[in-house]
């Protein structure tokens, strides 16, 4: 892979509107890092899978690691404009990390109920 891609739940309103504002504030350039809905990507070349893409934002970098949820946030933040680049490294900090894990899943679940999401944006029941 060329270079990195984050890759959002297409289906979902909230998840459009943020990576569109990723893609406007923090890409420092759009050669930086693709930012695609994972509806438009051939999710096993990158090492994805529908389901981990309807849970959770996924960063696959450009050595194919993949990062997801709140990790996924941070590699974005790392790869972003130099001022936003030390709330991705606070972001991975071990305590901070804990945290930020328990947000992201708080918002993931209920990203239907928050402003710009739709009955589409609901995550299917845990089995």
């Amino acid at each position: 892979m060329d270079r990195p891609v984050l890759v959002f739940d297409g289906d979902c309103g909230m998840c459009t509107r943020s990576a569109e504002l990723a893609a406007r504030r923090f890409r420092p350039s759009p050669d930086a890092f693709d930012i695609s809905p994972a509806q438009r990507l051939d999710l096993g070349a990158l090492g994805l899978t529908v389901a981990e893409c309807d849970a959770a934002l996924q960063w696959v970098g450009a050595d194919g690691r993949v990062s997801s949820g709140q990790d996924a946030v941070a590699r974005m933040l790392l790869a972003s404009r130099p001022w936003a680049r030390p709330l991705g490294a606070l972001l991975l900090l071990p305590g901070v990390n804990t945290l930020a894990g328990i947000v992201y899943r708080w918002v993931a679940r209920n990203r239907h109920r928050l402003p710009g999401g739709t009955p589409a944006c609901s995550l299917p029941p845990a089995p």
